[in-house]
């Protein structure tokens, strides 16, 4: 019998007793891997928490050894916990984790996310059987006076691991490549660092899930920020990328514009030789879309993001220079859109469930900037997007399918009134028009237009157009006049939010050019 074979043999020979399936919950059995002298066990409330008691040398090196509760699983998954240790324990790197590996031998392939007994907190893993294990730490390590969420995911051969305080913003760290082949084990893992000892440790708040298919591949562009002079009608190229720069707003004191890509958020500067993306410091754990846009005194930036704690888009505010983030609106989605001129309010759409049980739609909401209550200022069953407000204050434009086609629209900033009675329509051609911004002299309303018949604004198109026309008065002309800007290749980042220069001779907006997809040749 070779060596790799009789190690094998002593790994089932060290299994211990399967638990009833019963009392786990959503796990299947509970199991001692590798060599434990002290024997682990699990206790289960029959709700959401597990107290977990471990012996084993270490869950490190080429070899594990430790109390495991699993469940087999096939697919993208993902398992998440609050966590916190019994007791002061033996030995500072006792681990309790969060597992997902190929077998119940002590040598199998492996990822996991190990919360320390000294508060480090590690996306651990081991990309083989039998190979040594690897790890990537959490820099800051985590406070232990209070349970510790931590969480990993399985997303094809690619493990991340988030964790950071429950209730509070996860850091993200990975992925770590390991290929595991279906169906692989995932559950609670305990090691007390020490064979000799045991040490327990509390998973509250156990949640397994399916994660949904990772989406196809995304079709790549090229961008290329532009700057449009109404004075002249010339175009000038700020910044060009081989990747997507959404959205740019223009700074309060004309020196910058706010732009977003791959979930962050960039200055460039808009004079000078120098128009290289500098990141805003937001945190990181944070993915920023393309609604931003910093407050009429430019101390403050207001934007929409998703988190590890929310899939869907949430509305948040941070001082200027990124720090100080606080979260304005949690209900998802929810997208901001603008300010109104005296920066006491941020105007925003949010999807809710429609009134007697109609279907969910995006309606226009306000909030204080300085924090409180939401108000609701439409109620239409229509689909409202875009927000953004007069110059004088009195006036919100926006986007709305309500008369069939996508046209711009207006209601009073206090709001629309009983059955939507003050909302105006502004456009009613054949196009498609979306994200209608005012200039802040309130003489241009500078808005989106796609071909008639294109029933969003998600993708890129050819033949997109920027188009303008004098800002409407008290009354409403009833055949507006509207010039045609530019037309080009855009669509979704194009002007999402407000991009006119504080002069309002200028407006920023991107161009957009299909890439080869990744790995074809140009």
């Amino acid at each position: 019998m070779n060596t790799k074979s009789s190690f094998r043999l002593l790994a089932v020979c060290c299994l211990a007793a399967i638990g009833g399936a019963e009392n786990l919950g959503p796990f299947e059995s509970n199991t001692d891997v590798g060599v434990t002298p002290q024997k682990g066990k699990v206790e289960f409330d029959g709700k959401s928490e597990y107290k977990v008691t471990g012996g084993g040398d270490n869950m490190w090196a080429a070899a594990d050894a430790f109390q495991f509760v699993w469940k087999k699983m096939s697919g993208d998954v993902a398992l998440t916990a609050d966590v916190h240790f019994i007791g002061t324990g033996a030995v500072a790197h006792r681990k309790a984790a969060l597992m997902i590996r190929q077998s119940l031998d002590p040598d199998s392939a492996y990822a996991d996310v190990a919360l320390h007994g000294d508060g480090l907190t590690s996306l651990q893993y081991r990309p083989t059987a039998a190979a040594q294990t690897l790890e990537t730490k959490q820099e800051a390590k985590s406070d232990l006076t209070a349970p510790v969420h931590i969480r990993i995911e399985r997303r094809g051969d690619r493990f991340t691991m988030l964790a950071g305080k429950t209730g509070g913003q996860l850091t993200t760290t990975g992925p770590a490549t390991v290929t595991l082949h279906d169906p692989v084990y995932i559950g609670l893992a305990v090691c007390s660092h020490n064979a000799n000892v045991l040490e327990t440790a509390v998973f509250s708040n156990v949640a397994v899930q399916t994660l949904p298919p990772a989406r196809p591949p995304q079709p790549r562009y090229s961008s290329k920020i532009t700057i449009f002079d109404i004075r002249d009608k010339s175009t000038r190229m700020l910044y060009q990328a081989d990747t997507v720069f959404e959205a740019p707003n223009w700074s309060p004191d004309g020196k910058y514009l706010l732009t977003n890509s791959g979930g962050r958020l960039y200055r460039i500067p808009v004079d000078g030789a120098n128009a290289t993306p500098e990141a805003v410091n937001i945190d990181t754990s944070l993915r920023l879309n393309n609604d931003h846009a910093p407050s009429p005194d430019g101390k403050q930036i207001a934007f929409s993001a998703s988190s590890a704690t929310s899939r869907g888009s949430q509305v948040y505010l941070a001082n200027a220079d990124g720090s100080n983030v606080r979260l304005m609106v949690s209900e998802t989605p929810s997208y901001f859109h603008g300010w109104s001129p005296d920066g006491k309010y941020l105007a925003y759409v949010h999807q809710h469930p429609g009134a007697n049980g109609a279907p969910a739609n995006y309606d226009i909401f306000r909030i204080p900037a300085a924090g409180g209550e939401s108000l609701q200022l439409d109620s239409n069953p229509g689909y409202d997007d875009g927000p953004d407000y007069s110059p004088d204050g009195k006036w919100i434009y926006f986007n709305s399918d309500r008369s069939g086609g996508w046209d711009v629209w207006r209601i009073p900033a206090d709001g629309a009134g009983p059955a939507d009675q003050k909302a105006e329509q502004v456009t009613s051609d054949e196009l498609e028009d979306w994200f209608p911004h005012p200039s802040p002299d309130s003489k241009w309303l500078l808005f989106l237009s796609f071909a008639k018949g294109t029933a969003n604004h998600n993708d890129k198109l050819p033949g997109t157009q920027l188009r303008m026309m004098p800002m409407p008065g008290a009354r409403l002309a009833k055949t507006p006049k509207i010039e045609v800007v530019t037309t080009f290749f855009g669509g979704q980042g194009t002007i999402n939010v407000n991009s006119w220069s504080p002069d309002s001779k200028r407006f920023a907006y991107v161009i957009y050019e299909p890439l080869p997809a990744a790995g074809a040749g140009r």
